[in-house]
């Protein structure tokens, strides 16, 4: 069990990182005048590392002493 919880934290906070740079990249080419792209791209930074959160205060939850 906590092996796959770490499995999963590790590819949502891997997958933060993809999203962010690839937003960083959007932003840098400055194609998208609109910022539909980006905006679009920091939400799902958002999401990813809120479940990248969520997998680790599990994680800490089941290893808690008691």
């Amino acid at each position: 069990m906590q092996a796959t919880l770490i499995i999963f934290m590790v590819a949502s906070a891997v997958a933060t990182l993809a999203v962010l740079a690839r937003g960083i990249i959007i932003m840098a080419r400055g194609q998208d005048v609109t910022g539909e792209q980006s905006n679009r791209m920091m939400s799902l930074r958002v999401a990813l590392q809120g479940l990248a959160i969520f997998f680790i205060v599990i994680l800490f939850l089941i290893n808690r002493p008691g």
